[in-house]
């Protein structure tokens, strides 16, 4: 027996609602799983909760991931700031003489933390798109190598550099970072990320170095 119209509206919205109560139950879980300590930061009152800026996209780039999105809190000027912020407020009084970032995510935050520490960024790039002398670093992909490349005047000896990047995941290429800096003679700081995702290790592949997230999942 068909349903009336009036009828299949109710029965319609009661669906469109039951979904929407799922869907936002799935946030709930996936946002308790969100670490952002915020008596560790020397934080306000009125502090921004960063987990509240990064959105969970299932199956991208490929089915079975989970990716991480931080384009929302790009996006609030606000709490971009704040994540600066916090960068600051933990390394001020470290003597950093330079940052450095591997392309693309690791600029982003990189570069304004540089300016807020009045030290230098320098960039780490792909072959290729460095204009002067380089120094090189290769390194083990799952499938095949990479390589990655910084000015020769970029870091010098006896400098001490942080490395940035938005996401800690594997670690591969924070850790070749890493490497590239020691080959020039320069000493890390420490390594310090956005987001970490625990569960895959990638702190203890770039041990003994130092790690600081300010997110965690």
């Amino acid at each position: 027996m068909a349903l009336a119209p009036r009828a299949f509206c109710r029965l319609q919205q009661r669906s469109i609602i039951s979904w929407a109560l799922r869907a936002a139950a799935r946030r709930r879980n996936d946002r308790d799983k969100c670490s952002f300590d915020k008596g560790t930061f020397f934080m306000t009152e009125t502090a921004i909760d960063l987990c509240d800026y990064i959105r969970a996209v299932a199956d991208f780039p490929k089915e079975g991931i989970l990716y991480r999105d931080i384009t929302p809190l790009l996006a609030s000027p606000d709490a971009f700031r704040e994540s600066i912020r916090l960068f600051a407020d933990r390394f001020r009084n470290e003597s950093i003489d330079v940052i450095v970032a591997a392309e693309a995510r690791g600029f982003i935050f990189a570069a304004p933390l540089a300016l807020e520490l009045n030290v230098p960024f320098v960039p780490i790039r792909k072959p290729g798109k460095l204009p002067s002398a380089t120094h090189s670093y290769d390194y083990e992909l799952e499938y095949g190598t990479d390589t990655l490349e910084i000015h020769v005047d970029g870091v010098t000896e006896g400098q001490k550099v942080l490395v940035m990047d938005d996401l800690l995941a594997t670690g591969g290429t924070v850790e070749a970072c890493c490497k590239l800096v020691e080959k020039a003679g320069a000493s890390v700081v420490a390594c310090a990320f956005l987001i970490e995702l625990t569960g895959l290790g990638g702190a203890d592949k770039i041990k003994p170095r130092e790690v600081f997230t300010l997110i965690e999942y």
